[in-house]
């Protein structure tokens, strides 16, 4: 069915993998540490890899980047024992497809592994994809509507700003969808996932020999967008270097391939997304501020989705019946005691975790309604921290003054987070500490 690299130093469990793999026909590679994984990763060819998060000469997230730089659409699983929901939004930010916690359940795994490579065989964009990304009827999620349906008419550059996993690339594609430029190619490009290297030649393409690893031509991706839409997503990421010649196509409408003298037309329209304040990356000099203001002809703002628990029943079961129809199951709802949890939780990682967290309860589910020992275990014990409060504490003495002190200080912080939009050098001003202290209490305190 596919080719896939286990990356697992524990030799017991790589075995039993590599025998379940092969039992559903799989091509299976095993390698024990992860530079072997690196090092195979860069001589064969592979469709998706298999990566334990602790290693012995590394950490999972390290490897995941070094794969990353040799194929940026490869899809990475990674496994761990350690059941951590900031470890796992950690790693579904650096660009991971999923996260899941040994012991792995062999039909979740299948599910996975399916669905990762079926997304490898490209499919034209069909004209339903608008309804494909759940609106929302809150007040927020109507005003985020409108923008939208203002902006898509027209050819103004788009920045959307928002958090890892508010869906910033559906909003994308419905402008795209809205706009003149909807029966041309909708092309998304990951430059968080682009190294200095490969970014230029991501972007405006390459001729055969202009660098070590140049073994053919290659078109650029404005290129392959001519006459439509040009998605970057994390465009923060993009080097200095890098920005001067996209401000350059952006103003004079041309393209220079590395290694060419020959100068391409494009027509494009440019639509980034960041969850950076890339106002304050210009000011600050990271971020040329001349391609900010290029960029930033209007400015779309995502919700979290803590800020749209109005929409949440809505949301819940959108991804349900999506799960229903994917999974050929019959689930009719959720129990009391999910509802009640889904309120609790913080969803640090948004619509994405959602959608997969939905989708993993549907598959475990026996009956007809989805209960709470189909949820994932680590968020279970996030919720429980949030809602124990002081017992939840080292210790768990209500009356310890500083376990208190500690609670009051995380509650302040998520008040001043929220009442920001989550600018990061807003709420350190407001809180009279530097972005560095704030950083470490968002991670000492579980902040997202």
């Amino acid at each position: 069915m596919g080719s896939i690299l286990v990356i697992e130093d524990d030799r017991t469990f790589a075995r039993i993998l590599e025998g379940f793999l092969a039992k559903h026909n799989f091509k299976v590679t095993v390698c024990f540490s992860g530079n072997e994984g690196v090092k195979v990763f860069s001589e064969q060819s592979f469709q998706l890899v298999l990566l334990d998060y602790r290693l012995p000469d590394s950490n999972g997230l390290e490897i995941l980047e070094s794969l990353k730089k040799i194929q940026p659409e490869i899809a990475v699983i990674i496994m761990t024992s350690f059941s951590d929901i900031r470890t796992a939004v950690k790693a579904i930010r650096a660009g991971a497809l999923e996260y899941i916690t040994k012991p792995v359940n062999p039909d979740e795994l299948l599910m996975l592994l399916k669905g990762a490579l079926e997304k490898e065989v490209p499919t034209p964009l069909k004209k339903s994809a608008l309804p494909e990304f759940v609106e929302g009827k809150s007040n927020i999620s109507r005003q985020l509507q409108e923008h939208i349906r203002l902006v898509a008419p027209t050819d103004l550059t788009v920045i959307i700003q928002g958090e890892s996993g508010t869906g910033k690339e559906h909003v994308a594609r419905s402008i795209h969808q809205l706009s003149k430029r909807s029966n041309k190619p909708f092309v998304a490009v990951d430059c968080g996932a682009l190294s200095k290297e490969l970014a230029a030649s991501e972007l405006f393409g390459h001729l055969k020999g202009s660098f070590t690893g140049a073994v053919n031509d290659k078109k650029g991706q404005m290129e392959v967008a001519q006459g439509g839409t040009l998605f970057l997503d994390e465009v923060g990421n993009l080097s200095y270097e890098v920005q001067i010649k996209l401000l350059r196509a952006i103003q004079e409408r041309i393209i220079q391939p590395l290694g060419s003298n020959k100068e391409i037309k494009v027509d494009v329209r440019i639509i980034t997304a960041t969850n950076d304040d890339l106002y304050e990356s210009s000011r600050t000099g990271t971020f040329r501020e001349d391609l900010y203001h290029r960029l930033n002809e209007f400015k779309l703002q995502v919700p979290p989705l803590r800020n749209r628990l109005e929409d949440l029943t809505e949301f819940i079961e959108f991804f349900r019946v999506k799960a229903n129809e994917e999974l050929a199951r019959t689930t009719k709802g959720f129990s009391a005691e999910v509802i009640e949890l889904f309120k609790k939780y913080d969803w640090p990682g948004n619509l994405r975790e959602m959608k997969n967290v939905i989708k993993r309860s549907v598959l475990l589910t026996q009956n007809s309604i989805i209960v709470a020992a189909t949820l994932p275990p680590e968020m279970v014990e996030a919720i429980g921290t949030l809602s124990h409060g002081l017992n939840a504490m080292p210790g768990g003495n209500p009356y310890d003054l500083k376990a208190q002190q500690e609670i009051n200080e995380r509650e302040t912080i998520i008040k001043i987070l929220q009442e920001v939009k989550y600018n990061k050098s807003k709420a350190a001003r407001l809180l009279n500490i530097d972005r560095k202290t704030l950083y470490l209490k968002m991670e000492k305190y579980n902040i997202e």
